[in-house]
């Protein structure tokens, strides 16, 4: 069972190493605080969607299949949604289009598909919670150097008269601006998975 856990978050990265669910990666980790709310919502989302297919494996016809998943992780990411509307609300702006679009990540149905679909409700909960904290920790990983190479700060929850917004000195500045954009995301990313690939080796040679 700890096998399933620590597969999501190790042997089976969901970003780095079998390289699913890139959109949000890309997409909204140009700031900390967004790759946490993220990850929060696909964890969420996931955890209560494979339990959903667990339980309802040898109830739903084969001919439906994908499409009773759909709705399944429809209704979760709907939750979410309404959540962070009313208790998040910058968080939901900051984010955008990309918390609906946890529908059709393939991360989620391709655990639900995969995992679910086979395996009882104990390993689909372990197999969630790996995968979900996998993909969190990737991609707080990556906003946070996007973040501190492209702006110089590091954004978390403001409290209080704290505003959230961590200054690095010397970086904030002169940040390189290009790291905030899009193909500065597929640089931190790909240098990343290079380095995660290089260690890997060096490991398996050791």
């Amino acid at each position: 069972m700890l096998k399933e856990f620590t597969k999501g978050i190790f042997k089976k990265n969901p970003i780095f190493i079998i390289v699913l669910g890139l959109c949000p990666a890309l997409g909204v980790s140009s700031k900390f605080i967004n790759a946490i709310g993220m990850g929060a919502g696909v964890v969420f989302v996931l955890l209560g969607s494979n339990i959903f297919v667990s339980l309802l494996k040898n109830f739903i016809p084969e001919k439906v299949r994908i499409p009773a998943y759909i709705v399944i992780i429809a209704s979760f990411v709907t939750i979410v949604e309404m959540v962070m509307h009313a208790y998040l609300p910058s968080l939901f702006e900051s984010l955008g289009v990309f918390v609906p679009l946890i529908v059709v990540n393939c991360l989620i149905l391709g655990r639900a598909e995969a995992f679910a679909n086979r395996n009882s409700v104990r390993a689909s909960i372990l197999d969630a919670l790996g995968m979900g904290i996998g993909f969190t920790l990737s991609l707080m990983l990556i906003a946070l150097f996007r973040e501190v190479l492209g702006a110089g700060t590091i954004t978390i929850i403001s409290i209080g008269s704290f505003d959230g917004i961590i200054k690095i000195p010397g970086i904030y500045n002169a940040p390189a601006r290009v790291f905030g954009l899009s193909a500065g995301a597929l640089l931190v990313m790909g240098y990343l998975k290079a380095f995660f690939n290089w260690y890997s080796s060096r490991r398996k040679v050791s």
